[in-house]
């Protein structure tokens, strides 16, 4: 007989103890708890992985063992040590590492023919403690996307880490600004200034969808005072976001497409643990019970 009632741990950053953040987490909670499915809250204080040898330490042993694992955090050294140890991650370890590093993601899908993306340079390595003495390497980087340029840094999230420079004087400031961290510099999409579209993804469904606008900024993002709208996706925009969760083998997502200049669907980027209140706010679907919902049914599936 199929299993019915299934234990779930949702394990977030125990550092991120925020509204914004909590929030989501209860909305997951209650999702699974609609479900008849208790999702308990673990934090990756309360496992932390060994290097050499295949266990955590434990300090929530009172904890029942999960039949899965909702991974609502970046701890990639913890997230694959938990599938090491025979658990079933949602989404999985490489796909959160991937997603997590704009410059891994736009590399991971360079091959794909049926995902169009903005032409984009993977900057020098450096180190936060040294930084760039010399900014010669700009000279092909410039004459491959001329200005303006937009630079972000590789690990970052709602819009915070995103720059656009319309100069070599600009290019240089953002960079000693960014002391050292790891960046990419990408083609500027002028026909999507200021507006693009989000569609958070669960299996090969798009679940809910909405426009961001910001008449201000270059920046759609909500975090930076943008509006949005809720929104039907074309035929086109839905074959890029299933394309890029199928390549990255991601159970679910948010992915942010861009509009060209002949409105075709152009990637901007891929959030593994996207944040949904937005979007629930904007258009009425609690993408929390469509991911519970998924996991459940894969997990009876299996």
């Amino acid at each position: 007989m199929k299993q019915t009632n299934y234990t779930g741990w949702l394990i977030v950053n125990r550092f991120l103890q925020t509204t914004k953040f909590n929030e989501i987490y209860e909305y997951l909670k209650q999702a699974a708890s609609k479900q008849n499915c208790l999702l308990s809250l673990v934090t990756n204080t309360d496992l932390i992985p060994y290097a050499n040898q295949n266990s955590c330490l434990y300090s929530a042993s009172d904890l029942p063992a999960p039949d899965f694992i909702l991974f609502w955090d970046k701890d990639i050294h913890l997230a694959h040590r938990l599938e090491s140890m025979g658990h079933r991650l949602f989404n999985c370890a490489d796909a959160i590492e991937i997603c997590d590093n704009k410059a891994l993601t736009f590399s991971k899908l360079s091959a794909a023919s049926d995902i169009r993306m903005p032409m984009t340079i993977i900057a020098p390595m450096t180190y936060e403690t040294v930084g760039y003495k010399t900014f010669s390497f700009l000279a092909p980087i410039e004459d491959c996307l001329s200005y303006p340029i937009v630079i972000k840094e590789c690990y970052g999230s709602f819009g915070a880490q995103v720059y656009l420079a319309n100069n070599r004087e600009e290019v240089i400031a953002i960079l000693k600004k960014c002391q050292g961290k790891q960046l990419i510099f990408q083609e500027f999409i002028k026909s999507s200034y200021g507006h693009d579209l989000r569609i958070n993804m669960v299996g090969d469904a798009p679940v809910a969808s909405m426009l961001r606008h910001n008449p201000d900024d270059f920046r759609a993002n909500i975090t930076n005072g943008g509006s949005m709208t809720s929104y039907s996706p074309t035929p086109d925009q839905i074959k890029l976001a299933k394309a890029v969760c199928r390549r990255l083998n991601l159970s679910f997502a948010g992915v942010d497409i861009l509009f060209g200049p002949d409105q075709e669907p152009i990637l901007c980027e891929v959030n593994s643990n996207a944040h949904f209140k937005n979007i629930y706010q904007c258009t009425g679907i609690n993408v929390a019970d469509r991911i519970i919902e998924y996991i459940l049914q894969e997990l009876s599936a299996s």
